[in-house]
């Protein structure tokens, strides 16, 4: 299992890539000198496909549409109902998005592409200004967290995650060992409720 964990975070980073199968113009040094961001696309301005007509960086892309795919995956499984489910997390997302509010599930995007874009070499054109890892996941400090996570929370996040990277065909192994050492590194801080 701990395999497969591993795989599913990195997928996570890989499913990023969205078809980009190389480095981006401006990022000139080697992989093995280049950050995680870089290699998922860097500072490149494509079209961004969720905004006609404006620009967004490839690294970006890459991160927001793995973060969204994942989100789906989430709330899919939750309307589905499926046995072991993060519907007790995402509780309070999902009630207002049932009532047709979805501002708060954009907020959540954003967040998690801002705080995976700045984290991991996206520079000065990506900022995280949200809660940190503890207050973002205690729902006593962040009112759209639902309840705390345990292990098998996070674990089954990191699946959510490594479907998502499938989804988009991510197969780098560097890339995917990358992300998962990532994720790996927020499980303590995120892992609140030891049951």
């Amino acid at each position: 299992m701990k395999k497969f964990e591993k795989l599913a975070l990195g997928l996570f980073v890989a499913v990023a890539l969205f078809g980009l199968a190389s480095c981006s113009d401006d990022d000139n040094d080697s992989p093995a000198q280049m950050s995680l961001y870089q290699k998922l696309g860097g500072t490149t301005k494509v079209s961004d496909p969720n905004n006609p007509g404006q620009m967004i960086e490839k690294g970006r892309l890459s991160y927001r549409s793995v973060v969204d795919s994942t989100i789906v995956l989430i709330v899919a499984d939750i309307v589905a109902g499926s046995e072991g489910n993060l519907g007790a997390h995402f509780a309070p997302i999902v009630g207002e998005v049932v009532g047709g509010n979805t501002t708060n599930v954009a907020v959540l995007s954003k967040n998690l592409t801002d705080f995976f874009s700045a984290n991991t070499g996206g520079g000065a054109t990506n900022t995280y200004s949200g809660l940190n890892m503890v207050a973002a996941h205690d729902p006593a400090q962040n009112p759209r967290m639902g309840v705390k996570s345990t292990d098998a929370d996070y674990t089954k996040f990191i699946g959510y995650v490594g479907q998502a990277a499938g989804l988009n065909g991510v197969t780098d192994t560097g890339i995917i060992n990358e992300v998962v050492a990532v994720l790996e590194s927020l499980r303590d801080p995120i892992v609140q409720d030891p049951n």
